[in-house]
């Protein structure tokens, strides 16, 4: 292929080949010593592909000198071209390089993968001679390395490169190592139980050594299942028959043997007799909630407001969050939470549950949140109990008297002289989306509401709120929906997670009792309120619920409008002061931080990023597809809605507020897994009324595609490929599932994107909850100087006769152009702001032709 500029002629001229100035012979020697190095790292980089392609899972010396030989060529290579002057043949060398840098890593993760394997190998062949004894104190630990290591090479591994070569890694190392930890993973876990009993024994704490012994039963019974389980999934693994024996005939029968010596010591503390049930009388419960707010502070004096007003009116609302108050704004890059958490303290809230942001940067800053709140937290499916920041404030029950700063599976209020129980509940998909750490563990949460609900019960209860932050039916495995139709008794449900703006409360009425569920959109651009009436049995009576606005406008007279001057929730003085002087300053001076720098302008807004591929949309995708592939590798695409791709960048330095110009929503991101039919037909959608200006148009990474607008819309396309790991393109088949990522707002069916929607509610995407200004610029600061043009990835094919305009009536195309040279004598009276690429031929002839970008010859 080969790339030539177009200008702009006052009268007809012809670009040919041979118009390229010949470099001068200083610059030209330079550029040969420079050119000589990059093949000669390129051919030694190429020359490591049968070692790591290998399936043998060896580092002979063979390999590792190329390896070491390679290294050193493609350090060499880089500093001859480092040397050169600013060119584009420089710029060229240098992505060469950073592509053969980027295969030398599959050589460095097979390198590692097998040091790695050896020492797991090692370390389970270790493990597996406690099969025969009691679990210790020796053993247990011996368990958590082992189950920390194949982590760390699950992860590794994962890097390899090769479908094949990861398999074989998988079968040699990995699956070893994990029948071994998945046999004995309940006896460990009773283990621990056990240690606990003991404890709740020696105090005479009869209600905790209660439980402690039930969940202990349920463990066995899982770690029998279990064990069935592994049987049948490998029924010729001898390995696994025989370790299973010697677990049930050593292992096991000293674990039994202990559990029976508790079950006697535990008839030996007194019973205390169950206080009577009290007559109830009926109430009217009233509540307020957030979820999802993302660091979104400078809301809070609304919401504040918001809060004192509905607060005149009901006295005795209680106050909840649904998780999520971590990341999203500069705030909390700044403050770490602390910022939103003093306007929560402020605002008197009563409990909050985790959301999976909360664990984003690990668990030290949630520590800190949790040790400063005026309020307790509720959490009874995440056991925090090994964690080293926060199992100094985890308590594993369910309290009346709880503690400001603490982490309760649930908590007992009291209004109007009647118990209202409050637990919480969080997505177990925190694991694979944030970093909660290897001493955080999910628990299933259907069981775990059961038993919250059984124990709010016992304690007199008959009034439950369930304060989850698991989405309200966004198929990710766990949902609001799910648990109100699978656990009796919780009255309402008020969640978080998936952003759902429930205007009115949905009910579910599958029980012998309704469920009340609730949820309050995001960023804090609501309050949620909710009034319950429930009978002296508890039993709901009536309900009624609406999210207070806390950006609408109101006249003078108390009517909503439209164009009315001014909010109806005015800002507390109070918490603006806090805001303004406090934390806002800092933010602002945060926010001229410069994150990049281009030499070239980097279009957006409208119409440019809605009609047609832009070098601004090129770099935002290439962002969000990087950052996806750090989560998952196997991700091939990204897609951005031109709709928010906001503004143009000036050439010069690029500061954060710039960015967040360019991307002002906070859209996190998300990750679809899509069959080739679908991409076609989002594609299809994204042309639908090209070349209309349009918000749904798509910005796109590793994907390239052609499409004819003379045909109708969903007939528009007509070649697609895919840009695989290896940087060549592969046309992308209808039946064959790709990753693509997205932004949330698009994935959930946003701008019309009905077939991502589907996906969506199949539990076909993920959301690792990376925020679109962050990861943009993220990445800019990565790059050096931005001299990019549009990247010829999105191509309109213009047929000959439809090319020219006239002088009168220039004819202008949005994003790239091809058109068939054969055609075509002469190009005239066209300005087209991405690349014009012309297929066939080597020259033509131009008069009054404007191209923003580049001019492409191809065969």
């Amino acid at each position: 292929m080969r790339k030539r500029k177009i200008v702009q002629l006052a009268a007809a001229g012809t670009i040919a080949l041979s118009t390229v100035a010949a470099a001068n012979p200083a610059q030209g020697a330079v550029i040969s010593k420079a050119e000589q190095a990059v093949k000669t790292a390129e051919a030694k980089v190429k020359a490591l592909a049968p070692f790591y392609s290998s399936k043998k899972l060896e580092t002979s010396p063979g390999f590792l000198k190329a390896y070491n030989d390679a290294k050193k060529s493609l350090a060499a290579a880089k500093s001859a071209v480092q040397s050169m002057p600013r060119s584009s043949s420089k710029t060229q060398m240098l992505n060469r390089i950073q592509y053969s840098e980027q295969t030398n890593t599959k050589a460095a993760h097979y390198i590692d993968a097998v040091k790695l394997g050896k020492q797991l190998s090692d370390m389970q062949s270790d493990y597996s001679r406690y099969f025969s004894m009691e679990v210790t104190v020796d053993s247990r630990m011996s368990f958590s390395k082992l189950n920390e290591l194949t982590k760390a090479f699950e992860r590794k591994i994962g890097k390899v490169s090769g479908t094949e070569v990861r398999h074989a890694f998988n079968g040699k190392y990995t699956l070893p190592a994990k029948i071994s930890i998945e046999m004995t993973e309940y006896e460990m876990t009773q283990y621990d139980i056990q240690k606990k009993l003991q404890s709740a024994i020696d105090a005479k704490n009869e209600k905790e050594a209660e439980a402690l012994l039930a969940l202990l039963k349920r463990v066995e019974e899982r770690g029998a299942k279990q064990k069935a389980d592994l049987v049948k999934l490998f029924p010729g693994n001898q390995f696994l028959k025989e370790s299973i024996q010697i677990i049930e005939k050593n292992m096991k029968e000293a674990l039994q043997e202990i559990k029976e010596k508790f079950e006697d010591a535990l008839e030996q503390i007194k019973p205390k007799p169950e206080t009577p049930e009290k007559p109830g009388k009926a109430i009217t419960l009233s509540l307020m909630h957030s979820n999802d707010t993302h660091a979104n502070v400078e809301n809070a004096p609304k919401r504040a407001a918001a809060v004192k007003e509905f607060r005149n009116e009901h006295p005795n609302a209680l106050l909840l969050d649904a998780g999520d108050v971590f990341s999203g704004t500069l705030y909390f890059n700044e403050y770490l939470g602390q910022a939103d958490l003093e306007f929560m303290n402020l605002m008197k809230y009563d409990a909050m549950t985790f959301g999976n942001h909360e664990f984003d940067l690990g668990t030290e800053p949630l520590a800190k949140f949790v040790e400063k709140a005026s309020f307790p937290f509720v959490s009874a499916n995440v056991d925090l109990s090994k964690d080293a920041n926060l199992k100094g404030m985890f308590h594993d029950s369910v309290t009346a008297d709880a503690k400001k700063g603490q982490i309760y599976n649930g908590i007992i209020k009291e209004i109007d002289g009647e118990k209202v129980g409050i637990f919480g509940l969080t997505t177990a998909e925190t694991v694979s989306i944030s970093s909660p750490g290897k001493d955080v563990a999910f628990e299933n949460y259907i069981n775990e509401a059961k038993t919250q609900v059984a124990e709010l019960k016992k304690q007199g209860v008959n009034k439950i709120i369930a304060l989850t932050h698991i989405g309200f039916q966004d198929g990710g495995g766990d949902n609001d929906v799910t648990l109100a139709k699978e656990v009796e008794g919780i009255d309402i449900i008020v969640g978080g997670h998936s952003h759902n703006k429930i205007d009115a409360p949905y009910v579910d009425t599958t029980g012998e009792e309704m469920t009340v569920i609730t949820q309050a959109n995001e960023y804090s651009k609501f309050l949620g309120t909710l009034n319950v009436t429930f009978d002296a049995k508890g039993k709901i009576e009536s309900h009624n619920g609406k999210l207070l606005d806390l950006f609408a406008y109101e006249d003078k007279n108390g009517n909503t409008k439209a164009d009315a001057d001014e909010y109806k929730y005015q800002d507390d003085a109070e918490t603006l002061q806090i805001l303004n002087e406090k934390y806002k300053p800092s933010v602002v001076e945060k926010q001229k931080t410069g994150v990049g720098q281009t030499d070239v302008k980097l279009i957006g807004g409208n119409p440019a990023a809605r009609t047609g591929e832009t070098n601004l949309g090129d770099l935002i995708t290439d962002g969000m597809l990087k950052k996806a592939q750090s989560v998952n590798p196997d991700t091939l695409i990204a897609l951005q809605n031109g709709g928010g791709v906001r503004t143009t960048l000036d050439a010069g330095d690029i500061t954060l507020s710039q960015v967040l110009t360019v991307l002002p929503f906070g859209n996190t991101l998300g990750i679809m897994e899509l069959k080739g039919s679908e991409i076609k037909a989002a594609l299809e959608h994204s042309l639908s009324i090209y070349p209309t200006a349009n918000g749904a148009f798509l910005q796109a990474s590793g994907i390239k595609y052609v499409f004819n607008a003379a045909q109708p819309a969903g007939s528009r396309i007509t070649t697609m490929e895919v840009k695989q790991k290896d940087g060549s393109f592969n046309a992308i088949e209808m039946d064959k599932n790709y990753f693509v990522a997205t932004n949330v707002f698009t994935a959930k069916g946003g701008d019309g994107y009905t077939m991502f929607a589907k996906a969506y509610e199949e539990g076909r995407v993920s959301e690792p909850g990376f925020t679109d200004w962050e990861i943009f610029s993220d990445y800019l600061k990565a790059k050096p100087v931005i001299t990019a043009y549009p990247d010829a990835r999105i191509i309109q094919s213009v047929i000959a006769s439809e090319f020219n305009g006239t002088e009168a009536k220039p004819q202008v195309f949005p994003g790239n152009v091809m058109v068939e040279a054969a055609d075509l004598a002469e190009l005239k009276y066209a300005n087209i702001s991405g690349n014009l690429i012309i297929k066939g031929g080597t020259e033509i002839a131009a008069e009054s032709v404007n191209v923003a970008g580049e001019t492409i010859f191809i065969d």
